[in-house]
């Protein structure tokens, strides 16, 4: 099979029959095989029901219907797992992402021999305050945190060879970094696309200011993951043993300075006394917390189970 194209969506009955009939216009134009693989991540609308009469018109036409609403990160990992095509395709089911550009993004996969192509919207049809400024900003942290130089991380439209998506894990809200994700799983060849970004048709956005502080909470978990998650005693262990040294020497010294005095015949007062002993206290309790916090990390990394993160209604 050619082509996956795996389309997570939430509350868009009046998009979904012509985004279908786009896409496969687009393919058999092309004449290449393909499957539409549809998770509706908990609508309330009819968007299911849609699925299953475009299912029936069209054998190439599969869904996933999740309990609820899990996110997408979580419709893209259930997406992912079942794709079976060389390229897989990601797309937004709003028609804000053009279907036209997936001849090219297939190419660049192809023949160009990308792991990864993500799409650049560099022209925009939202609101400047809303999210182009915020996308700007969120970008730039994004590249100089993560090293990925990608104008767009958050586009929707992006292609990738089917081993990428058989060895990433996108869960919690990770996947606006899915290019980071790939690099971090050794797939070095990303490129990116300036595709054209259209009018929303149908419908509002569901995604308000808060994704832009989420995006940044998951930017710091990303870079925290990327070089310390396979090794987190290497940082906590690292802070722990400084902060704990800082402490003992601070004491050491205290107590020194103490009997120094005392042999001397000079007054002095109670180590308790001392602010610096309660500083010095503090720093040796936070050290050891941390060296233990690390010592855990690496105990829960060599226990931990994949838990279940959704759960599935109906499949087509």
């Amino acid at each position: 099979m050619n082509i996956s194209i795996v389309i997570p969506l939430l509350n868009e009955e009046e998009s979904l029959l012509e985004l279908h009939n786009w896409i496969v216009k687009v393919m058999n134009a092309r004449q290449y095989s393909y499957e539409i693989v549809f998770i509706d991540d908990g609508s309330t609308d009819n968007s299911w029901l849609i699925i299953e009469g475009l299912s029936v018109e069209n054998p190439n036409v599969k869904g996933i219907r999740f309990l609820k609403n899990f996110g997408k990160s979580q419709a893209l990992h259930a997406g992912f797992a079942k794709v079976q095509g060389d390229v897989i395709i990601t797309m937004d089911a709003d028609l804000q992402d053009s279907p036209e550009e997936i001849p090219a993004l297939y190419d660049m996969i192809i023949n160009q021999k990308f792991d990864l192509v993500s799409g650049w919207k560099k022209k925009r049809y939202d609101s400047v305050v809303s999210k182009n400024l915020p996308s700007k900003l969120f970008n730039w942290a994004a590249r100089k945190t993560s090293g990925v130089e990608l104008n767009d991380f958050n586009c929707g439209l992006k292609a990738y060879k089917n081993m990428v998506v058989k060895n990433i894990e996108v869960s919690g809200e990770m996947h606006r970094y899915i290019p980071v994700l790939a690099k971090n799983a050794g797939f070095g060849k990303i490129g990116e696309k300036v595709v054209l970004h259209q009018a929303r048709k149908y419908g509002v956005t569901k995604f308000g200011m808060d994704r832009f502080i989420n995006g940044f909470l998951d930017l710091i978990t990303i870079w925290f993951l990327s070089r310390f998650g396979k090794r987190p005693m290497h940082l906590f262990g690292l802070l722990g043993s400084i902060m704990f040294v800082i402490g003992f020497l601070a004491t050491l010294f205290i107590i020194i300075i103490k009997l120094v005095k005392l042999k001397s015949g000079y007054d002095t007062i109670l180590v308790t006394d001392n602010p610096l002993f309660y500083i010095a206290l503090t720093a040796m309790m936070i050290g050891t917390q941390l060296f233990l916090a690390g010592f855990l990390g690496e105990i829960i990394l060599r226990t931990k189970n994949n838990e279940e993160r959704y759960k599935i209604s109906e499949v087509i």
